[in-house]
């Protein structure tokens, strides 16, 4: 959170003249650290998060595709700007967006509102979340499976799960990447749809993300260098955040726009509410 903190007053008092580059850096190093998290945790354990979040990401995820779509043309919100939005908040955020924009082929305005959006809203889950679950009374099972299903960007989710605690991370993590799996599917929709002969990237990460917890499981003896492997996934984690920071400005928050902020704001509160509200009534578990 400190790290994101210092980010933001960056991004607010001073222009990132590497704006483009620390981006970019950012998404790599997120997942060099995601990877890097897999040594600290047990393949089982992570095949089981895996398997019983399935249907429930499959579930929230069509549930708020239709919701957030629904939201765009209430609120008269630009097309492709509502999409982009929409899957962000379904599936994985920025990475989503990063992955369908190519396929829709927005304009510079709806990227940036879409984007901003995105960004102001993890920022505001990093350190609302904590504070709700512990205000609560959650378990780290129910936090973790709660920030992965409502929390946007893999970096805010592990962030906020991590701050809880580190059986909150271990769920939180595994039920995000699964949940970040359906970029696949969705894309390859999307691009039928409009169709587009724009190349879906798969999230290859997730996979040594897996082999980083097998070498974990079946390798014991390495359990000391698996530990700074997990601890360098942590700093690393920090910087993401920091650099993810930089780019709140202003500019980005303005850049959002009342229309495609207040359908961010309402799909994700739904989402947060009901999701919530299920893990509360033992409707999800793990």
């Amino acid at each position: 959170m400190l790290a994101l903190v210092c980010g933001i007053a960056c991004g607010m008092l001073f222009t990132n003249p590497f704006d483009k580059l620390s981006r970019n850096l950012a998404k790599w190093l997120l997942q060099f650290s995601v990877v890097a998290l897999g040594f600290g945790m047990n393949l089982g354990e992570v095949a089981h998060a895996g398997r019983a979040s399935f249907v429930y990401t499959a579930i929230g995820i069509t549930a708020a595709m239709a919701m957030g779509l629904m939201l765009g043309k209430i609120l008269k919100v630009q097309s492709k700007a509502a999409f982009l939005i929409t899957a962000g908040t379904a599936i994985c955020g920025g990475s989503a967006i990063a992955a369908i924009a190519p396929i829709t082929n927005p304009n510079e305005e709806e990227l940036a509102m879409s984007l901003g959006t995105i960004f102001t809203l993890n920022s505001v889950a990093l350190f609302a979340f904590p504070a709700i679950g512990l205000a609560l009374h959650l378990t780290q099972t129910q936090f973790g499976l709660w920030a992965a299903l409502a929390i946007h960007d893999t970096s805010s989710v592990v962030g906020a799960a991590a701050k809880f605690g580190p059986q909150a991370l271990a769920i939180g993590t595994v039920v995000k990447l699964t949940r970040a799996l359906w970029i696949v599917p969705v894309a390859l929709l999307t691009a039928a749809a409009n169709k587009s002969a724009a190349r879906v990237k798969l999230p290859w990460f997730i996979l040594f993300f897996c082999l980083a917890a097998g070498a974990k499981t079946f390798f014991p003896g390495a359990a000391v260098w698996f530990q700074k492997f997990t601890e360098a996934g942590h700093l690393g984690l920090a910087l993401t955040l920091f650099l993810i920071g930089t780019g709140i400005s202003v500019k980005t928050v303005r850049q959002a726009g009342g229309r495609v902020m207040a359908q961010g704001v309402l799909l994700w509160v739904i989402v947060a509410s009901v999701s919530l509200l299920a893990i509360r009534a033992n409707w999800i578990s793990l």
